[in-house]
């Protein structure tokens, strides 16, 4: 299948309402581009299970709460599509603030209450981010409408923020998929291509730590506090600079009962001018990436 590129957001809409009038089912992955094997993996489940894969790619600035931040996100347009057209996507579509919302008419865009999910954590180290991440999901959701949307698990605390409002639009099903790492455990992310040379294999201080502590909590440790003591370890090592390290239940990210039979950990972390997250299920099967030297090993 050719891959169509669209700059108009109108333009997508309509060419999506025409596939679906045709009895197509779209499988639908918002971006913001910087494309990696992890976005790609999404396209292809998106694509095998709905027969027709679309993707959105769009550095949205109301999520970003440091203009500096937004500006130097990293963009690609031309290699991300020559990527989405190997993976089979059928639709990739851009656009401009003022294109996805013409009713604000060049003022302030009305932004959407992102809900419970939003609380702590991300929310509160980034002041407005999940109101920005819920308005333009919506306003995606809307201009695509499709069956089910794709998104993966290492931004989990959006996952739980983008669940909710589905919830609350009554679509589309949201697909949460497993963390793509790199072979030395590093999560893929578009702003790894940030990190320094030098600054690598520090950041892999991260994927250390979630792994020392599922480690720790396969061995049987249940207390909140000393599995965040494993994830600060292996961090301090790194000499990172630590938004937070938490372990908290995975329904609400509250905190962790004592007899807790399921727990997650979450980090985000700051190596230079770069700003990492990652998280792990402590009470999920299976080993650790090969290329650590072992669950929490430096």
């Amino acid at each position: 299948m050719t891959l169509l590129c669209l700059s108009d957001p109108g333009q997508a809409a309509r060419w999506c309402a025409e596939q679906r009038a045709r009895g197509a089912r779209l499988g639908f992955v918002p971006t913001m581009g910087a494309l990696h094997d992890g976005h790609l993996g999404l396209v292809r489940r998106a694509q095998a299970e709905e027969g027709t894969a679309v993707v959105s790619v769009f550095v949205n600035p109301l999520q970003f709460d440091d203009p500096r931040d937004f500006e130097r996100y990293p963009r690609d347009l031309a290699a991300d599509a020559r990527l989405l057209e190997g993976a089979g996507c059928a639709l990739v579509f851009t656009g401009t603030l003022a294109q996805f919302f013409p009713e604000a008419r060049g003022g302030a865009v009305a932004l959407r209450e992102p809900g419970p999910a939003a609380r702590g954590l991300e929310g509160a180290h980034r002041p407005g981010h999940f109101a920005g991440v819920a308005t333009i999901c919506a306003r995606l959701f809307e201009l695509v409408r499709p069956e089910r949307a794709y998104f993966g698990e290492k931004d989990y605390q959006q996952c739980l923020v983008v669940l909710q409002l589905a919830r609350e639009l009554g679509f589309p099903e949201i697909v949460v998929c497993p963390t793509a790492r790199e072979p030395d455990g590093l999560a893929r992310s578009s702003r790894n291509r940030l990190l320094e040379p030098e600054e690598r294999p520090r950041a892999l201080a991260l994927a250390r730590a979630l792994f020392a502590a599922r480690a720790a909590w396969r061995a049987g440790e249940r207390d909140a506090r000393r599995l965040e003591e494993h994830l600060r370890a292996e961090l301090a090592r790194a000499e990172l600079e630590v938004d937070y390290a938490v372990v908290r239940e995975p329904e609400r990210l509250g905190e962790l009962d004592q007899g807790a039979r399921h727990a997650r950990a979450l980090i985000a972390a700051r190596l230079g001018r770069v700003r990492l997250i990652d998280n792990l299920d402590l009470s999920a099967p299976g080993p650790a990436p090969t290329g650590l030297a072992g669950e929490g090993a430096p």
